[in-house]
């Protein structure tokens, strides 16, 4: 039996769809990015998140990030040989976008945008592929904050979930009375539908697309 001492954290959670060798332990002592802007907006101070990457099967542990107060990251993603993640830094009013590289253990700053490109911190994560950093208030609206920017008009009832190139994958969910779930796939320059796919899919560990029909 492998032992880990992780600052406490107690769960693992795979790094995304597309590895089967990565995992992640992330605390959130102040909840998500959103949660820790109306933290901050209010004054509150905000611990550093704790990030730890671990290598499967071998139990390698990276802390790729070193936060300080009031610095707080996303979910981590992987594409491609790398480990991509959100780092909001709300002191400095930046968000920084660090990648992981799986291969030479190295970490490197894929950009830095200023907090202000973003109304706020809701639904704020990173997708793939191309890496996407994306924002979807609860207005009908879904937002690509970088690498470039545009606003797009989806239905209330749709959540991004993948980026393969110029396509924007949404799960859509109906309750009719049954629930039931479609993929919906979009155009990235116009958001016009083109395609729907009743049921689900998912990345494999070498890159290639799952379709499971509903």
């Amino acid at each position: 039996m492998k032992k880990f001492d992780l600052s406490g954290i107690t769960y693992l959670r795979p790094v995304g769809e597309g590895t089967a060798e990565w995992y992640y332990a992330l605390d959130y002592p102040t909840g998500d990015l959103y949660e820790a802007e109306e933290l901050h907006a209010m004054g509150k101070p905000l611990p550093g998140s704790s990030l730890y990457l671990i290598h499967y099967p071998d139990g390698e542990v990276f802390k790729p990030v070193e936060c300080t107060e009031g610095t707080v990251l996303g979910e981590p993603v992987y594409y491609d040989g790398v480990i991509s993640v959100a780092a909001v830094d709300f002191n400095a009013e930046e968000i920084r976008i660090l990648n992981f590289d799986c291969a030479g253990r190295e970490v490197t700053e894929a950009a830095v945008l200023p907090l202000s490109s973003v109304e706020d911190c809701y639904n704020l994560r990173l997708h793939v592929h191309p890496l996407t950093l994306s924002r979807q208030p609860n207005d009908g609206t879904f937002d690509i904050v970088w690498p470039e920017r545009k606003r797009l008009t989806i239905t209330e009832n749709e959540s991004f979930f993948l980026r393969d190139g110029n396509k924007l994958f949404f799960s859509r969910w109906y309750e009719d009375p049954d629930y039931r779930e479609e993929v919906v796939i979009r155009d990235a320059d116009s958001g016009e539908i083109l395609e729907v796919l009743p049921g689900d899919i998912h990345v494999m560990p070498d890159g290639e697309f799952w379709y499971l029909k509903g």
